[in-house]
């Protein structure tokens, strides 16, 4: 049994802190793309965001590292499945509901992943949640809830943002099973082999229905701002920030990764008053601080049982 005075080792150490950076640039990510949405059509800003998120990872890899490009083409099914979930169906789902709702509101939405993770990770090994962790469970529904509710905005909306929440939430659910997913093929190869070529497959796959949304003349209408905002959630929250979480999966449980996704609504949130003029009621914030306590009550008897 592990000391709980004991020092985390340095290779955890580093594997919590590129999960904390990834639900960092997760949250930003949140209010770069709710500014991106609105000029560029949801499908198209997937596939600009995580093709050129592909090309950043296979182009350092061909020059640093190319031995790490080589896969075997019988993986290639489980790869391809892996970038369909994160790249190409959660995205769409993340975009078209960053349309309807608000930047804060969606990270609270997605606040939800480690709740999803934990139960695919009982079910998948026939654990049963122990009381604690459904208290957890039940907490953070009920700040959804409020989030969701807030008087003056969704119920005095046109019901577009409970779509956009709703939407949020299979974002988050996408991202629970990729983490589950991911397993087997981190055992195989290293995660930066990984993040690329689920990236690269999920752009794949998402090529065709960009073009039919017209992903060439949204190109053709690119600024300086959009194009700079692009390159930020093509380099630095698609490549950087999915291999840091792909990293963090290949030395902790989906759980314990899951957990820093609660960085996502805490920067989002800030971002969004900050820089998106974003007002939240008193409502919303009972709300956020009640997903965030229910997450953690949910979680924090799986993390010390393992470290135990």
């Amino acid at each position: 049994m592990i000391d709980g005075s004991s020092r985390m080792p340095r290779s955890d150490f580093r594997a919590h802190l590129s999960a904390a950076v990834a639900g960092g640039l997760f949250g930003a990510s949140a209010v770069a793309v709710r500014v991106v949405v609105q000029e560029i059509p949801p499908i198209s800003l997937a596939l600009l965001r995580f093709g050129q998120g592909a090309l950043w990872l296979v182009a350092i890899l061909a020059v640093f590292s190319p031995g790490l490009l080589r896969v075997k083409r019988s993986d290639l099914p489980l790869l391809a499945l892996l970038g369909v979930i994160l790249f190409a169906l959660s995205p769409v789902a993340f975009n078209v509901g960053l349309r309807w709702t608000e930047a804060s509101r969606a990270a609270v939405m997605l606040a939800t992943l480690p709740l999803w993770s934990s139960w695919l990770a009982s079910r998948l090994a026939r654990e049963r949640l122990s009381g604690r962790q459904f208290g957890g469970l039940v907490l953070s529904v009920v700040g959804v809830a409020l989030a969701v509710f807030d008087p003056g905005r969704a119920l005095h909306s046109d019901g577009l943002m409970l779509l956009g929440d709703g939407l949020m939430l299979l974002s988050a659910i996408s991202g629970a099973v990729y983490g589950v997913l991911a397993q087997p093929a981190l055992k195989l190869y290293e995660p930066v082999t990984v993040t690329a070529y689920a990236m690269l497959l999920g752009g794949l796959a998402l090529t065709p229905i960009a073009f039919a949304e017209g992903v060439g003349s949204a190109v053709g209408r690119l600024d300086g701002r959009l194009l700079a905002l692009l390159v930020f959630l093509g380099l630095f929250c698609g490549a950087l920030a999915f291999l840091l979480w792909t990293t963090a999966l290949s030395r902790l449980t989906p759980t314990h990764v899951a957990v820093y996704v609660n960085f996502n609504p805490i920067v989002a949130a800030l971002l969004g008053v900050l820089l998106l003029s974003e007002r939240r009621s008193l409502v919303f914030v009972l709300g956020f601080i009640t997903t965030i306590a229910g997450v953690l009550l949910a979680n924090w008897p799986v993390q010390q049982s393992q470290r135990r």
